[in-house]
């Protein structure tokens, strides 16, 4: 085995006393503020007022936080929380030295799904706008926002996958899971780049199927959103077959958490898929 990658990137970007920055959260903002710029453009051309944008991007914001937190609680921790619902909701555990600083590990993509679907609907209902007029338009940025979150767990030297014989293996020398069975020191493919690339692509096409298109016959309402369901969780699901299993209850499964709540999101892409290509309907802002 001679082709490998020693992955030993320091997470943290700097640190001031307690401070520290860390590149995932970096780019988690980043994310938020490429977004925002997006979502800009968009609002502009269509005419829409910018202090819409403003309240839409404070929805954005809490609903992928909250939603990410809990689908982490819920979906891969359940076990441990279900007797520690106050660590939920606040950045502390409780050890026998008493309460220590955790900051809110674990975050699930697809509990920040969820999070924001619940809060874009929301929107949709106190500033009476078509919810999928907003979804169509807000799938350009969370692809992108997908990119950039693979990219902040490449420089937290985690969620990585199994061992591979491929040249471009890497070596997550500063993770202890990465010395742990069944890895044990191996090289391992770097699934979070393989879903950061694949992520930055369907950003990408979503681009093009909004400034790309003939304004004069665009997509019927819903054909993004649909676009962006079957293709975001189906790269989820199948480079999840790569990936050690993230916590201990999946060891066994034939499909893991991951995989599991990706189906329903294909399979809600795939009927807006074929029931608005049916339709020439048009949702325009008003």
């Amino acid at each position: 085995m001679t082709g490998f990658i020693s992955w030993n990137v320091d997470p943290e970007i700097f640190s001031l006393g307690c401070f520290s920055l860390r590149w995932y959260s970096m780019l988690f903002m980043l994310a938020f503020v490429l977004g925002y710029f997006i979502m800009k453009t968009i609002f502009r051309q269509e005419g829409v007022p910018i202090k819409l944008l403003d309240r839409l991007t404070w929805y954005m914001i809490f609903g992928t936080l909250i939603g990410a937190r809990l689908g982490h609680c819920l979906f891969y921790d359940w076990l441990y929380f279900r007797n520690h619902i106050l660590e939920i909701f606040i950045p502390f555990t409780q050890s026998p030295n008493g309460w220590e600083f955790t900051g809110y590990a674990g975050l699930a993509s697809h509990g920040a799904g969820l999070g924001i679907l619940a809060a874009l609907f929301i929107f949709s209902r106190f500033e009476d706008r078509p919810y999928l007029w907003i979804l169509d338009r807000m799938t350009i940025v969370v692809a992108l926002s997908g990119f950039f979150i693979r990219m902040g767990n490449l420089m937290n030297s985690e969620i990585f996958g199994l061992p591979t014989d491929l040249s471009w293996g890497f070596k997550f020398v500063l993770s202890p899971k990465w010395y742990q069975p069944p890895i044990s020191a191996q090289p391992c493919h770097p699934t979070q780049i393989y879903e950061a690339l694949s992520y930055l692509g369907i950003f990408v096409w979503l681009f093009w199927m909004y400034f790309g298109k003939n304004k004069e016959k665009p997509y019927s309402t819903g054909i993004m959103f649909g676009t962006f369901l079957v293709s975001i969780f189906t790269i989820r699901f199948l480079v999840e077959f790569l990936k050690d299993n993230q916590v201990d209850f999946e060891k066994g499964m034939a499909l893991n958490m991951g995989q599991i709540l990706s189906i329903p999101f294909i399979l809600c892409g795939i009927y807006f898929l074929v029931s608005k290509k049916k339709t020439n309907n048009v949702i325009r802002y008003e």
